[in-house]
């Protein structure tokens, strides 16, 4: 299936948790929209791997996007390394994304940075036409999408740009409640988290909110690329 937009995390709930209004105002155009989660969050503090599942399910549904799976990469411990990348390589081949969304490239989980620089170098080798990667027993031609584009995540972090995505917060918020064995429920016997906090998603606000006043949005999305924008009429700019 061609998706416009594929958006990776390193655990489920990464990509809810960040960009989950960006998704949301790009499906409501009509936009083809994956998710790939690089994990199964096995490691996680609280819940299971099949509640993970059962919860991203519902997240995507929340969505309304096209697509999701899950590459099974060892939580904690995959490498930046050729068998992780022709499995990225392969997903976006398949799917031809014209922009990709993935993990922050500086932040406090450590697996976050080394998938956000997993996705972004196999992107690039993506369109290396001399890489043999097959689906399905179908050889693979080379792609490599238009944009790779660096989420903001826990660490504040100056963004290229923001996205607005005032119209889409409280179904923001519904999506990544999706995971309720990952925040707060005053009868959970399970241990904190730096996200079960009762007043985690006061913090979601704030920073959507610290987002969007700059660019003269209510809530935005923050975005790191490392590359210029050019643009052809500056007065299309927001």
């Amino acid at each position: 299936m061609k998706l416009d937009i594929l958006a990776f995390g390193a655990h489920p709930d990464d990509v809810e948790l960040s960009v989950a209004g960006t998704l949301l105002h790009y499906a409501h155009q009509g936009k083809h929209i994956g998710i790939i989660d690089l994990t199964e969050g096995e490691l996680g503090t609280r819940g299971s791997v099949e509640s993970r599942y059962e919860e991203a399910s519902a997240a995507a549904q929340i969505l309304g996007i096209q697509y999701r799976t899950n590459l099974r990469l060892p939580d904690g411990f995959f490498e930046n390394n050729q068998a992780a990348k022709l499995k990225i390589i392969e997903q976006v081949r398949l799917h031809k994304p014209e922009i990709v969304l993935a993990n922050a490239l500086h932040d406090r989980h450590p697996d976050h940075a080394r998938a956000g620089q997993l996705v972004a170098e196999a992107c690039f080798l993506a369109g290396l036409r001399k890489i043999h990667t097959t689906h399905q027993g179908q050889e693979q031609t080379a792609y490599r999408p238009r944009l790779v584009l660096h989420y903001i995540q826990d660490y504040h972090q100056i963004p290229s740009f923001v996205q607005d995505v005032s119209p889409y917060v409280n179904q923001k918020i519904e999506a990544i409640k999706a995971y309720k064995t990952q925040f707060f429920d005053p009868n959970s016997a399970e241990p904190n988290t730096p996200i079960s906090g009762e007043f985690f998603f006061d913090f979601l606000k704030g920073r959507m909110l610290e987002m969007g006043r700059p660019a003269g949005y209510n809530y935005a999305e923050g975005f790191v690329v490392n590359r210029w924008f050019g643009v052809q009429d500056i007065f299309k700019l927001d």
